[in-house]
This record gives structure tokens, sequence and C-alpha cells, in this order.
């Protein structure tokens, strides 16, 4: 690319030079000729305007009058035939001598390669002589020479710094090509960090922003892709061991019946695959909002987290508002943000655990509480290893789950820890523009109210 675009630039420049510099040297050695005639018919007149008056008179004028003032100009004074009567010229004047004694004009040519004019002396309306001014050629073209090589000079200075801007420019252009070009190499080996430069060239600028906004897509998708991975390791691995616990605890008691064990797995298998199917919906962003139907989602939470903590002699307990307003938002999303929060209640909490939702005006706020304590720290919603120790990677799934709904996450207890959802109020009940709320029931089925 660079050496074409330092070719193209010197061949389009020596052209260019070529058309000006032809002309202008056929237009110079026209000049310098005819400035040369002018020189010779200048001093040709000088010599008439001193002998006139002696040709006039029939005398023959003093050799020394015909001096034009240059060495290599040569003066003569010729007669009405032709003939040399003094001065430096050929004995008979060629055809210049003649045309002038018949015209009465001036004359100019080339003979024998000088430059020679003749202008007559006139009496009384008839040609009584004739003055020749000759020089050599050579002199007028040394000179034209002299302007053709300096006007060559000139010719490869533009050339040589048109080579000089035609590099810097090709680099100019060639570097943020191949920046891309290598850019575009890292996004092939796994590197999708983003350089936010311009250089200027908006066709440049405009490659260089869409392979930032590819590799921006890239890493987003790469980083949702990893995180599937990590999120559904870790909300499945749970449902795994208890669904390993209960068949393991069916083989160790041989001759009994099975089929309780056998519906309890399958009923896990079940809740398995719905977690799967959310978590897929939730990495390709295709989840469907609508209005969140919390009984439902309680009525689960109770089904499958309250067997759980029967089994560590706990108590699930819950504590819903009457009257509460929709609110709009993924199921599947929220059902994950429960399966979080009960998660991290039953592995690292204590005593019994609450689940409560209150209206707090423009949002429904829902509790998940246990009797434990928890240190609030600013890295209790960052990300970790799926096999580390404590909250992190669940948390910070239940956070951008919630966020993503437009609510947020936040603990608003440690001792006993407490974590609360907000999810932004649709339209109230009693408003006119909704149909009346019906009322709610628990889980169990019995009106819910506050405690």
């Amino acid at each position: 690319m660079r050496k074409r675009i330092v070719l193209l630039t010197v061949a389009a420049s020596s052209v260019a030079i070529l058309l000006f510099v032809l002309p202008l040297a056929i237009v110079a050695q026209r000049f310098y000729t005819r400035i040369e005639y002018a020189e010779l018919e200048s001093r040709a007149h000088t010599v008439v305007d001193r002998i006139s008056d002696d040709v006039r008179d029939h005398e023959v004028p003093a050799v020394r009058l015909l001096n034009a003032g240059d060495e290599d100009t040569g003066v003569a004074l010729y007669g009405p035939d032709g003939a040399r009567q003094v001065g430096d010229g050929p004995p008979k004047g060629e055809w210049l001598v003649g045309a002038t004694v018949d015209t009465g004009e001036v004359h100019e040519g080339d003979v024998d390669g000088d430059l020679v004019v003749t202008v007559p002396i006139i009496d009384d309306g008839d040609v009584v002589g004739v003055v020749r001014a000759a020089t050599p050629g050579g002199d007028a073209a040394s000179r034209i020479a002299t302007r053709w090589v300096e006007m060559f000079g000139l010719a490869v200075v533009a050339l040589i710094a048109t080579w000089a801007l035609a590099r810097y420019q090709s680099r100019r252009l060639a570097e943020p090509v191949e920046d891309l070009a290598r850019a575009a190499e890292r996004l092939g080996d796994g590197d999708f960090s983003v350089e936010e430069r311009t250089v200027g060239i908006p066709e440049v600028d405009e490659v260089r922003a869409a392979l930032n906004a590819t590799a921006a897509r890239l890493d987003s998708l790469i980083a949702r892709e990893r995180a599937f991975s990590a999120e559904a390791s870790h909300q499945l691995r749970t449902p795994l061991t208890g669904l390993q616990l209960r068949l393991e605890a069916a083989l160790r008691t041989p001759g009994s019946d099975h089929t309780a064990a056998i519906r309890a797995s399958l009923a896990e298998v079940d809740r398995l695959e719905r977690t799967i199917s959310d978590l897929l919906a939730l990495a390709r962003g295709t989840r469907q909002r609508g209005v969140l139907d919390l009984p439902a989602l309680l009525t689960e939470v109770s089904q499958v987290w309250g067997p759980r903590l029967g089994d560590q002699q706990r108590e699930l307990r819950f504590a819903v508002e009457p009257g509460l307003p929709p609110t709009e938002a993924s199921t599947a999303a929220i059902r994950q943000v429960f399966t979080v929060l009960l998660g991290n209640a039953v592995e690292h909490g204590a005593g019994a655990v609450t689940v409560g939702v209150r209206d707090i005006g423009e949002a429904v706020a829902i509790d998940v509480s246990d009797e434990g304590s928890l240190p609030a720290g600013p890295d209790l919603f960052e990300r970790r290893e799926p096999d580390a120790e404590g909250h992190g990677i669940g948390l910070a799934l239940a956070r951008r789950l919630v966020e993503a709904e437009g609510g947020r996450l936040q603990l608003t207890g440690s001792d006993p820890t407490t974590l609360t959802v907000f999810l932004p109020a649709g339209a109230r009940a009693g408003d006119p523009a909704e149909p009346a709320a019906t009322s709610e029931e628990s889980p169990h089925g019995a009106p819910l109210s506050r405690p």
C-alpha cells in the first residue's frame, strides 16, 4: 500500500511537471531568442544614429563608429547594391540585406547559425544604406540551455519534495490500516479489548468504530456465555445434590417402597429442567416480561424450600401484605432470584427463614431474612469462582437479574440477615384505569396478611 501510494503520487507529479515544463521550455526558447533579436536591433539602431549623416553625404564612416559595444556582435554597413562598405560582415550581403533594401523595413533571421538583424538608412524615401548586426546563435542557445537546466533542477526538487510528502502521507494512511489488521488479528486470538482512538481519516475511523463495536459485542457474548456456565453450575449444584442424596437414601433402604422417592426425584428433575430453561432464556436475552404472578412464585418457594428447611429442623414463614400493586417482571428472572436468596439462607443462614412482601409506595419490596448474621462488605455482590466459598456468584447473578428488570437488590439487614428485592410497582388497586384487585392467598390457601 505504501509503495503504491508513493509510486502513484510520484507518477502523477511527473506527468504534471512534464505537462508544465515542456511548454514552458518552448516558451523560454522563443522568449530568449526574441530578446537576442531585440538587443541586436537596438545596437543596429544605435549605429544608424551615429553614421546616418555620413551615409547620406555619400561618405564612408569610420570603422570605430560601427562599434556596437559588444565584442560578440559584428556590425557592417552595406550599400544599396548589397556590397559591404565597411565593418565586420560577409562581402556580399545575404537575403536579409536585400529584403531591407527592397522594403525599407527592419528584417531579422538565422543565417548559418548566426542571429542577424538589418536596419535601413533612408534618405528622401530611398534606402541609401543598410546596417547589419549579427551575433553567434550559440550565445542565445547557451542562455536558453541555462534556463532549461534551471527548470530541470526545479522539477527534480519538486519531484523529491513530492516523493517525501508521498512517503509521509503513505505512512499516515497505512499505519492506521496496519493497526486495524493487528487489532483484527488480536480479535481472532480472543483479545476483545477496545481501543478508542481516532486518526482523522473518516473511512479508517468508521472501520475502527465498527471493529470496536464488534469486539464489544463479542466480549459481551463471551462474558455472557461464561457467566451462564458459572451460573448454571451454581444454580444446579444444590438441586442435583438434593436429588443425589434422595436417591442414595432410597438405595440404603432395601425392600422398601421407592415410589415416593421416585416421585420426589421426578419432581426435582422437572424443577431442574425449568431452571435450565430459565437460565438459557436469561442468557440469550429471550425472557418475556409480564405482570409478575407473585402468589404462584411463593407457592413454588413453599413447595421447594419448605421441605429442605424442614430437613434441617428449620421453618419457612411468609409475611405478605394484602392489596399489593402489580409489578411487571420476568417470572423466570424472579424465580432464579428466589432460588439464589433461599439457597443462601439455607446454606449460610440460621434459624427460621421469612419471606416478606411489602408495598413501599413506588415499589414492591421482597424481603428474604433468616436468624443468622452476615457482615456487610463491598465484595458481597461481587462475582466469585463457581467453587469459591460464600455468596459471591449467586448474589452477583441475583443482583444482575433484578437490575435487568429495573429493580435493585440490597442487603438491608446484617443481624439478622435480610436481603431485599425492590421491584417497580405498577398501577395500584382501586385505580379507575385498572380492574379491582382480587384477594391473594398464601401458599397454603389462607389469605396473606402481615403477621
